[in-house]
């Protein structure tokens, strides 16, 4: 059993920075691909980032490639995203999830946290 703690979402100008934490806790996080989703309001929940087990692979998809960044510190059992020139179209809630394989595909992933709000103003 893993469990997942999403942190950091807030209000921020487009244009601007947040980093969003997600801690585990239960089984060994070091063996787990981890990613990030979020979901808008009236949208279905997508892919946004993942990364593999020892943090040396990375996906994005496109929409944020350059702007967003996943990473993790296995030793804190936290993984990361790193948000910056922020858009209003960012606005979702942003939720961390746990999973053997590194995938953008929303069933591969076992574990997921409860969510951050994020909100984009303009």
């Amino acid at each position: 059993q893993v469990q997942l703690v999403e942190s950091g979402g807030g209000l921020v100008q487009a244009g601007g920075s947040l980093r969003l934490s997600c801690a585990a806790s239960g089984r060994t996080f070091g063996s787990d691909a981890m990613a990030w989703f979020r979901q808008a309001p009236g949208n279905e929940r997508e892919f946004v980032a993942a990364i593999n087990w020892s943090g040396s692979s990375t996906t994005y998809v496109d929409s944020v490639k350059g702007r967003f960044t996943i990473s993790r510190l296995n030793a804190r059992s936290t993984v990361y995203l790193q948000l910056n020139s922020l858009k209003p179209e960012d606005t979702a809630v942003y939720y961390c999830a746990a999973g053997r394989i590194t995938t953008r595909e929303l069933g591969g992933y076992d574990y997921w946290g409860q969510g951050t709000q994020v909100t984009v103003s303009s």
